[in-house]
């Protein structure tokens, strides 16, 4: 019975102390001014991996490639380092991806925040990370309207996506009605698909929650990009500093016509 207790007082005593840990932050600084980001513990391995690449100095000399007022500053490719002017950047990294930790809607693109760069569905449908690249997140602000809009373009994607699942699943039979000209029969079945597709929608549809409405309408952010890439932090000084480098001029590519480096150094 002792023995019992003294594995309660443990427990109790270890996840008193996970509770108490201390929140990890890093400082981005630019000739802009500095930016300072926590990072979330919710994200584990993304946490450790930006601890580790700022640690290792591998941030240090990159630039921030990709820049597009109102949405977000993009940088982390190491490729940046030793661009000349007019290069195409953005597919650099150091070799390796970090499976997705996304957690919509407890963390959302809000602006501020700092998320992971990544390849798209078709190449990459598990959501894997870039294992370098990140965005922070400027945004703007949007009204119940095109919130509403965005949700239906969420929505249609993902029955889309349902729909090509569930097509490459019945692919034989669609040839061969097809093929015989079975077209009333086809028709069915393409339509017993879309039916299908309907109901596992309504099991898994995006929506946003009205606490995360809110900060949308009044602080602003990038809805669009939610349940899709991993927020890992959020800028708790120097969002002015993102606003100034969002603003920046830009070439077609939306790459800066003058060069914005940064260096990056872990605070605590």
């Amino acid at each position: 019975m002792k023995y019992f207790t003294l594995i309660i007082l443990s427990s109790i005593l270890f996840l008193g102390g996970c509770k108490n840990k201390e929140q990890r932050v890093v400082l981005i600084k630019t000739d802009y001014g500095n930016i300072k980001i926590k990072l979330y513990d919710e994200t584990p391995r993304h946490r450790d991996n930006f601890i580790k690449l700022t640690e290792e100095g591998f941030y240090n000399g990159v630039l921030f490639h990709r820049v597009i007022n109102e949405f977000m500053i993009q940088g982390g490719d190491p490729d940046s380092k030793n661009a000349k002017p007019g290069d195409r950047l953005g597919n650099g990294g150091p070799g390796y991806k970090i499976p997705a930790e996304i957690h919509f809607p407890e963390l959302f693109h809000k602006k501020g925040v700092i998320a992971a760069a990544r390849e798209g569905d078709r190449v990459n449908p598990e959501k894997m990370s870039s294992g370098s690249q990140f965005y922070i997140v400027q945004g703007k602000k949007f009204t119940d309207e095109e919130l509403d809009k965005v949700e239906m373009r969420v929505n249609d994607m993902r029955k889309q996506q349902i729909s090509y699942k569930l097509m490459s699943q019945y692919k034989d039979s669609l040839i061969l009605l097809q093929q015989q000209q079975k077209f009333d029969e086809l028709m069915a079945l393409q339509n017993r698909i879309q039916k299908q597709a309907e109901t596992e929608l309504s099991k898994n549809r995006f929506s946003f929650p009205e606490n995360v409405r809110e900060v949308y309408k009044t602080i602003g952010g990038t809805p669009h990009l939610d349940s899709n890439y991993t927020v890992f932090g959020e800028v708790i000084e120097g969002l002015d500093v993102v606003d100034s480098i969002a603003a920046v001029k830009t070439d077609r590519y939306d790459r800066p016509v003058k060069d914005i480096r940064m260096t990056v150094e872990v605070v605590k």
